[in-house]
């Protein structure tokens, strides 16, 4: 094959259906995690096409274990930085009651 007809073949497998040149993602499935695929760039749109390339190969057995383990302890861990958030939001307000109420007994006392 020579170096024009294999740029080419590269050029179309970046075009989709709609003639526009396809959008790299990457799949955060549990079947698929970390794994990049190509498609349309209007997906989601009524004027999309289904274009869909995987561009890597499947991931194996061990490393898809890992990486879903990994997702599930960081989410946990976003859900721990949520809660304490909302505690110290929480704690916020009630000191803010607190103090406002001790300025008012003050005048009113």
């Amino acid at each position: 094959m020579d170096h024009s007809s294999a740029t080419s073949q590269i050029r179309d497998e970046l075009i989709c259906c709609c003639g526009q040149i396809s959008a790299t993602r990457t799949s955060w499935t549990e079947n698929n995690p970390g794994r990049r695929f190509r498609g349309c760039r209007f997906y989601g749109r009524p004027d999309a096409c289904n274009y869909f390339s995987w561009v890597d190969p499947p991931p194996h057995p061990r490393y898809k274990n890992v990486i879903n383990g990994l997702l599930r302890k960081a989410n946990n861990n976003g859900n721990v930085e949520m809660k304490m958030r909302r505690l110290v939001k929480l704690y916020q307000i009630v000191m803010g009651v607190f103090v406002l109420s001790a300025i008012i007994h003050k005048f009113v006392f």
